[in-house]
């Protein structure tokens, strides 16, 4: 079961081509889902898993409390699995392909308001390198709305700000070309031309745009223990995550009446469903000053 699990993970690397943390939450789940069939349902070859085997992984999994975006990243990750193996002539028969979706609960994404938008990103002091990478890197991902592992992707070479842009290379590897403010291009620039060089090991180059004090490329969990830091001294009450300047970026671009099309270009999202989840955002933010403000309301 072991070599099958290896041989559908490097059909995701070489064939799909998947970004490394997608590669990694299907190893997880699936790695759990093995383990699940082996210790608590005796079933030692995936070809004789049925539908009420999988039914009752996920059973396991909503009484352990995981939420229903769990199980239905579960139950994508067992379907494409189930389906590998299928066509690959290693099982008779595909058990998930009657299995039904959890339904979604659909929350609204947490977002930050101008107000704390400006305290977070006026907080870094510049005084030190580190004070003009953390800048230059908030005052990205607010202009941009790209993810932090794009972000942290980016090389010097992706970066033109004489003309206003960063490319950056989003799920499936696609190529997308994101315009950039004045003041994330004034921050970028002060961080390239002031503290770069500084933070780099000369014996160990590396074209990474944002380092860490080794001097190598910065890692996600660097950012989130550092975005974590200067949300403490901006003093943000509400919860901040490495995902919530990408929703504010989009929210208060549709509030101010951005063309839905456009964000979902700048967000890079293949389906303009998802990008949908915004305009809800700003009607209840509608409702909610409306209510306040009214005097009949």
């Amino acid at each position: 079961m072991k070599d099958q699990l290896k041989d559908f993970i490097h059909y995701l690397i070489v064939e799909r081509g998947l970004s490394n943390n997608t590669i990694v939450s299907y190893e997880r789940d699936l790695k759990s889902y093995q383990k699940h069939l082996v210790e608590k349902q005796q079933i030692t070859s995936f070809n004789d898993v049925t539908r009420f085997h999988i039914i009752q992984f996920l059973k396991f999994l909503k009484e352990a409390g995981k939420s229903s975006k769990t199980l239905a990243r579960h139950s994508a990750s067992i379907r494409s699995f189930h389906q590998f193996l299928l066509r690959e002539k290693q099982a008779d028969q595909d058990p998930s392909v009657l299995l039904e979706s959890p339904q979604l609960e659909r929350s609204l994404p947490k977002i930050l308001s101008l107000q704390e938008v400006e305290k977070l990103l006026e907080t870094p002091k510049l005084t030190t390198p580190f004070g003009y990478r953390d800048k230059a890197m908030l005052e990205l991902l607010y202009a941009t709305g790209i993810r932090v592992s794009e972000m942290i992707d980016l090389n010097l070479t992706d970066v033109h700000l004489t003309m206003g842009f960063i490319r950056c290379y989003g799920k499936g590897n696609k190529e997308r070309i994101v315009p950039v403010g004045k003041a994330a291009s004034e921050a970028l620039m002060d961080y390239i031309e002031r503290a770069r060089s500084k933070l780099l090991n000369p014996k160990q180059p590396t074209e990474a745009l944002f380092v860490n004090h080794h001097g190598k490329r910065i890692s996600r969990q660097g950012f989130w223990k550092n975005l974590k830091k200067v949300a403490i001294e901006a003093e943000i009450q509400n919860e901040l995550t490495p995902h919530t300047l990408r929703h504010s970026f989009a929210t208060h671009l549709l509030e101010n009446g951005a063309d839905l099309r456009a964000v979902q270009e700048m967000l890079g999202h293949a389906d303009i469903s998802t990008t949908q989840i915004y305009t809800h955002v700003t009607k209840a933010r509608l409702k909610d000053v409306y209510n306040q403000f009214h005097p009949r309301a």
